[in-house]
């Protein structure tokens, strides 16, 4: 008896499995993003069902309408900065338009500016590009969705260093003051 073996020849392929490259977000989708969560959060704190009685409010220049959305604006926009940016050390909001005596009487009326203070290792270019194009990005859709076809920035943002801060120099010395120190939305 003979025995026959049969050998079936097979083909081995090697694949090799890459990983998609990373892709940030584009500032216009983060701006886009940024401001659904600020109106969600409004509605939430003043205790709308939709997002049009926000936006209704903040066509009317509501101050309180106008304090939730812009801190909420400041928050996402700090944690924004932060997570593209390592150098960015603390980012604050600051409340400055406004005098005491306005507000007690109740007669400032919101300005659209958010006004942050980000506190960084060094100050570089690339940070201050990054804060543009949010904030042009962050303007169109603010402008697209209140119908403020004149306004030119949202974030009024003044970059400081640690130097700065140690020296009390320009805002670095906001962060050390007893009078009017700046409410601190994001930490490394």
């Amino acid at each position: 008896m003979t025995e026959v073996s049969s050998m079936t020849q097979t083909q081995v392929m090697h694949v090799e499995f890459t990983e998609p490259p990373l892709q940030l977000p584009d500032a216009v989708s983060m701006a886009e993003a940024t401001l659904a969560k600020a109106l969600e959060f409004c509605a939430q704190k003043m205790g709308f069902d939709s997002y049009q009685a926000v936006i209704d409010r903040l066509r009317q220049g509501d101050n309180t309408a106008c304090g939730y959305c812009h801190y909420s604006l400041a928050k996402q926009m700090a944690e924004s900065l932060g997570t593209l940016d390592e150098n960015v050390k603390a980012v604050y909001i600051c409340d400055y338009d406004a005098t005491p005596e306005d507000l007690c009487f109740s007669e400032a009326t919101q300005a659209p500016l958010v006004h942050l203070v980000v506190w960084a290792r060094r100050k570089t270019s690339a940070l201050n590009s990054l804060v543009t194009a949010l904030d042009r990005a962050l303007v169109q859709s603010y402008a697209d969705l209140i119908g403020m076809r004149q306004l030119t920035h949202l974030l009024d943002v003044q970059v400081i260093d640690d130097a700065d801060v140690e020296n009390r120099v320009g805002y670095g010395a906001m962060l050390s003051s007893i009078h009017h120190r700046p409410i601190q939305v994001w930490e490394r």
